[in-house]
């Protein structure tokens, strides 16, 4: 056999080797998975999406959906700075600072609190996250609402989707991921 198909037959295999080493890696692993029976979200099930929102003087941000095992209904987050929006003296540290620097109208502008907000931590930064209702025509929809500052500068997510409020958790998460977190310090500048 002429050594230019040796190397291309040597070649192939290679590919076809990785190829079901790639399956079996993959068929091994394993989500973790809830005392519900839902799969776990990890930052592996998320992939990046072009911004949804309208744009305001903040302009875009990041925004991702949920693509993986673990999402049974899609969830979208989208975050972005608020450079010097911030209550510098206090941070997101109330419901009413939330929804003051928050995406929520953003996102509908007929929206009602679910219930009231908890404190939160992203990396080193302090935050508060919320559920709301979305109203339109089609009915109600879910929406998380997450804020998280370094002083005066403040990041804002915002979570959508049927369960983007039972997952907040999976969504904190994600939020503290390495990547997302690298994103947040260089948006702030820290």
């Amino acid at each position: 056999m002429p050594v230019g198909r040796q190397i291309m037959v040597w070649f192939l295999g290679c590919v076809a080797l990785a190829g079901l080493a790639a399956i079996a890696v993959d068929a091994t692993h394993v989500l973790p998975v809830r005392e519900s029976g839902d799969v776990a979200l990890t930052p592996g099930d998320w992939f990046e999406v072009a911004w949804p929102l309208p744009r305001d003087q903040f302009g875009a941000g990041k925004a991702f959906e949920c693509a993986g095992v673990a999402c049974r209904t899609p969830v979208r987050v989208t975050f972005r700075a608020k450079i010097g929006f911030c209550n510098c003296a206090t941070g997101v540290s109330d419901d009413e600072e939330l929804e003051r620097i928050g995406d929520v109208a953003l996102v509908g502008a007929n929206y009602a609190a679910g219930r009231p907000g908890r404190e939160i931590s992203v990396g080193r930064m302090k935050g508060r996250g919320r559920p709301y209702l979305v109203r339109d025509g089609s009915g109600e929809a879910p929406m998380l609402s997450i804020a998280f500052n370094d002083r005066c500068d403040v990041i804002v997510a915002t979570a959508t989707g049927a369960d983007a409020v039972a997952r907040e958790d999976e969504i904190l998460a994600f939020l503290n991921s390495p990547p997302v977190l690298s994103w947040a310090e260089r948006a702030l500048g820290l």
